[in-house]
């Protein structure tokens, strides 16, 4: 037992031969970097372009300052992109809107061109038959004319209704009218059909008007 404690004695006095100073010094060193680590993301009022004073309250006072005047630009650029934000979609709302109505305005101007072959149809299909033959070309021009309604009423024509109506200057043009009398005023005969066109008044309907109750 006592050979064996000797023995430990002596490899303990070899190790403590070969310590130097510089090991404590790694050591301490690996300790601190351990128990302390970086912070890449920490950066130096340098950094920021701050020349802090060594005063701390002066320091704290500066950086207030800065954040300060900082924020209040940074709410004017704010501001700023929001009023440019306004202004376009103003921009981009306008745009839409003139194209609009230029695309209406040219398809008012081709309607408008059609109304008279509108108004030639009407002429024919008022026309009493007289023969098998003069009801197969009316029944033609009732399709044909069916086809046509249709494709314009898709591009926004509409047929203002009239007869039987309670008279309405806004849509109905009269021609005729009673003299004399008092009463409401009714549409009592349809004399050309009129046309509304994007919920605009295209053509107003010449009618003939009589008090209401009154024969036509």
């Amino acid at each position: 037992m006592n050979d064996e404690r000797k023995n430990l004695e002596a490899h303990e006095r070899e190790g403590l031969e070969d310590w130097t100073p510089g090991d404590a010094e790694e050591l301490v060193t690996a300790e601190i970097v351990e128990d302390t680590p970086l912070h890449p993301d920490a950066v130096s009022p340098e950094a920021l372009g701050l020349e802090l004073p060594d005063d701390p309250e002066e320091a704290r006072s500066m950086l207030l300052e800065t954040l300060l005047a900082e924020r209040v630009a940074s709410g004017e650029r704010l501001e700023a992109l929001q009023r440019l934000a306004a202004e376009f979609e103003n921009y981009r709302k306008r745009v839409a809107r003139d194209h609009t109505e230029t695309v209406d305005r040219a398809g008012q101007r081709v309607i408008e061109a059609v109304l008279p072959s509108l108004d030639n149809f009407d002429a024919a299909l008022a026309y009493e038959t007289q023969t098998p033959a003069e009801e197969k070309i009316l029944d033609g021009l009732n399709g044909t004319y069916a086809t046509l309604m249709n494709a314009l009423g898709v591009e926004g024509l509409e047929v203002i209704e009239a007869a039987g109506k309670p008279f309405d200057p806004m849509y109905h043009e009269a021609v005729t009218g009673p003299v004399g009398g008092d009463g409401a005023l009714v549409v009592a005969q349809e004399l050309r059909r009129g046309y509304l066109f994007k919920s605009r008044v295209l053509r107003p309907t010449l009618v003939q008007v009589d008090h209401a109750g009154d024969d036509a």
